[in-house]
């Protein structure tokens, strides 16, 4: 006896999840004007790039060189940098693997390189 009434539950349960949901994911995501210029510099010697961001209501964008706005991951330089300019410096073995991504930003406190000298 106790099956249907937890079906009931399960199915009542999911109706009020797609009422609640359907507004939030049907509205269109408010985007600012352009707020200013972010430049990255190369850290291999490939040069800079300068580039537009905005405020969007999940975060600040910035946009590449071809048009497309990508999210802001540590910073907009950063990601501006790691997806232009130093979009292949730290490939090994040439895998694409990484290009682009999270992985391939410097941290809160900057590129921290370890150089030994004799």
């Amino acid at each position: 006896m106790k099956f249907p009434s937890t079906v009931a539950r399960v199915m009542a349960a999911t109706a009020a999840m797609a009422i609640v949901a359907s507004p939030a994911f049907a509205r269109p995501r408010a985007v600012s004007k352009v707020l200013g210029y972010v430049t990255a510099h190369s850290h291999d010697g490939n040069g800079s790039i300068r580039a537009p961001y905005r405020a969007t209501d999940v975060g600040y964008q910035v946009r590449l060189p071809h048009g497309t706005w990508v999210y802001c991951k540590r910073s907009c330089s950063e990601t501006l940098r790691v997806n232009t300019v130093d979009v292949w410096a730290n490939i090994d073995d040439a895998s694409p693997i990484g290009v682009g991504t999270l992985s391939a930003e410097c941290g809160v406190f900057g590129c921290l390189r370890r150089e030994w000298s004799f």
